[in-house]
């Protein structure tokens, strides 16, 4: 009915039932407005009309309808050498866009694919003369409808537009004529066949208790003359279960939902075409335009949503004018659910008997031999499974396989084959990853260091430097680890009294010679760092100058980078102990009997760390203007101010 109508370039709205033939309805037309190189060579066209653009777009909801209309139209074309892509997501981009650059003339597609092509601009959809949408209603719900409207922006305004489905709501097909230009509407039924549902298909509703439905379904599998059996479950985590529990029993089961990766969903309908798998479990992903030969049972082993899914669903069977048995098991909670679809579909199983896995009119009904229990005899396993199919590398682009339940479902290891080369090698750089470096730095900061200034000096530079160097850190950080080994540092002050002046005099000295070179870099370095600010207290000038003339590692080094940070003052606000010893120390030498009241006293009026400015700006009063004139150069400009102004 519908091939003249459609050959003519007039719009169209197909409708008949499941099983019909509605893809050649379509397919036809569609490879005859093609034009092709035998076309130019038979003289039914001209050289310029070829081209590598597409040239006829259909629009499907679902993977497996893609694949499969793709390998009607490749057969129905075969002989004018029509050149036809399947364009879906689940799959790598590349082998799509080298397809589509040596050129295609017909494209079949579900529309986020689409969508992704042709904002990249790799399909070129200006030359498509003829768009289909296979299963319209669902194309056309509110999840699909925006996409399939920015598809249809992106044709010519000038185009053959052609809608196809066995179920067509009224709300659809006022919908669909915003998009089409005076289409003709082709509704075709059979004359003896006037219900909604396909007369071949022998219809059966029981009242089961959810948790005896596994045990039933394994019995119904064992009934005489069963083929292939599709089971449809509403949610993807009771279809994975089933198909678990079915592998348990002995029975050779798949399971396609929406959780598995697309290799894993395409194993597992190539092993259900190919007989090594006789039982496929599936969600409703599965229950739209899938035909497969022999499938003589399909069991709703939970009540569908609406009547338009059941009719689909029990569609997979009694197709071609074969028959086929449709078994729908009702938990008490669906009763409501179900009655409506009755009401709908107008069956007369309003309300199904109740029945359990024992029940002898499931046995009579349904064909199944006495005695027959819940577990697949070994001698019927004949079938080889689905490991026996090879799992085809699709250099899948989706994640879901990866979060998902393919392990379970017969999948081992083909969903997370596609997310290897993302997260899998983010994961292992991870574990490679060294540990952080600051918690190697404060490993050593109780580290004791006991044998001598001169030893834990060298102690805590080697401790500062061979992290420092291996993890490439920051140089301010390298101070933070010598807090703990300079606290622990005795020195021994051997000064007397009378030589107070001339120590400190050399102490000053050998303290400019020594980091004269390296004092800008480390001011320079020192800024950066960040510290709460405190005033520093303003200790004697004589005792900090002693301790650092004392100090082994800084007279002997003529300019230690490292050792540098144990006595340098561009750390201004933080406290160490062993300035504070030292200046205990100095002060019990020079002034004799005072000590025992000048260290006290030196502790309480220093309670951090004098910085280079400060010990320059409190010269001590008893040192001579001839003493101060004597220091081979001056830190700082605020330094030398400061020491003439005390002189």
């Amino acid at each position: 009915m519908t091939l003249p109508v459609a050959l003519s370039g007039t719009d169209v709205i197909g409708q008949a039932k499941t099983g019909t033939g509605k893809t050649l309805g379509f397919g036809l037309p569609l490879l005859e407005r093609v034009t092709v190189p035998a076309d130019v060579e038979a003289g039914r066209a001209k050289p310029e009309d070829l081209t590598d653009t597409p040239q006829a777009l259909v629009v499907v909801p679902t993977r497996e309808l893609c694949t499969q209309v793709t390998n009607d139209l490749l057969t129905a074309g075969k002989v004018r050498n029509v050149r036809v892509l399947a364009i879906y997501g689940g799959r790598a981009y590349e082998p799509q866009v080298e397809a589509l650059k040596q050129g295609v003339d017909v494209v079949v597609g579900t529309p986020g694919r689409l969508l992704d092509l042709a904002g990249q601009k790799k399909l070129n959809l200006s030359h498509v003369k003829a768009l289909v949408l296979d299963e319209a209603d669902e194309m056309l719900d509110l999840g699909f409808l925006p996409d399939v409207e920015k598809i249809i922006n992106l044709l010519p305004a000038r185009r053959q537009t052609m809608l196809f489905s066995a179920t067509m709501p009224g709300a659809v097909i006022g919908l669909a004529r915003r998009y089409m230009s005076q289409p003709t509407h082709i509704r075709a039924t059979a004359p003896d066949d006037e219900g909604k549902t396909v007369a071949n298909t022998a219809q059966f509703v029981y009242r089961a208790h959810n948790m005896d439905k596994p045990e039933m379904v394994a019995r119904i599998l064992q009934a005489d003359g069963r083929g292939l059996a599709m089971v449809f479950c509403r949610t993807k985590r009771t279809a994975a279960d089933l198909a678990d529990q079915l592998k348990q029993r002995g029975f050779a089961a798949g399971a396609v939902h929406g959780d598995l990766g697309q290799g894993a969903r395409e194993q597992a309908l190539r092993a259900f075409r190919n007989g090594k798998v006789d039982v496929l479990v599936c969600t409703d992903v599965a229950a739209r335009g899938i035909d497969v030969e022999g499938v003589t049972h399909v069991i709703n082993y939970q009540s569908p949503e609406e009547e338009k899914t059941y009719l689909h669903r029990i569609g997979r069977t009694g197709r071609a004018g074969k028959k086929g048995i449709a078994i729908t098991l009702v938990d008490w909670d669906d009763i409501p659910r179900w009655q409506l679809i009755n009401k709908a579909l107008e069956l007369n199983f309003n309300d199904p008997p109740e029945t359990y896995s024992t029940s002898p009119h499931l046995y009579e009904e349904l064909s199944i031999p006495a005695g027959t229990k819940g577990v697949l005899p070994r001698a019927e396993r004949t079938r080889a499974g689905l490991d026996a199919e090879e799992l085809e590398d699709l250099g899948e682009t989706g994640g879901r396989g990866a979060r998902g339940r393919g392990g379970r479902s017969g999948d081992r290891g083909g969903d997370r084959g596609g997310d290897r080369g993302g997260r899998g090698e983010s994961r292992s750089a991870d574990r490679e990853r060294p540990e952080r470096t600051p918690r190697r730095r404060r490993r050593t900061r109780g580290g004791a260091l006991t044998d001598g200034a001169a030893t834990s000096e060298t102690t805590a530079a080697t401790e500062v430097t061979a992290p420092e160097e291996a993890t490439g850190t920051r140089t301010p950080r390298r101070r933070r680890r010598t807090r703990g080994g300079a606290s622990q540092e005795p020195l021994t002050a051997t000064a007397t009294a009378p030589e107070t002046t001339e120590a400190a005099t050399a102490a000053e000295s050998a303290v400019d010679a020594a980091e004269g070179p390296a004092l800008d870099s480390a001011e320079t370095a020192a800024k950066p760092r960040r510290r709460r600010t405190r005033k520093s207290a303003e200790p004697t000038a004589v005792s900090a100058e002693t301790a650092v003339a004392e100090t082994p590692a800084v007279t002997e080094t003529p300019a230690p980078a490292v050792v540098e940070p144990e006595v340098s003052e561009a750390k201004p606000r933080r406290r160490t102990r062993k300035a504070t010893a030292a200046a205990e120390t100095a002060l019990d030498t020079a002034e004799g009997a005072s000590a025992t009241e000048s260290a006290p006293e030196a502790e309480e009026t220093t309670p951090r760390r004098r910085t280079r400015k400060a010990a320059a700006s409190t010269e001590p009063v008893t040192e001579t203007a001839e003493a101060a004139e004597t220091k081979p150069r001056t830190r700082t400009r605020k330094a030398a101010e400061a020491a003439v102004d005390t002189a």
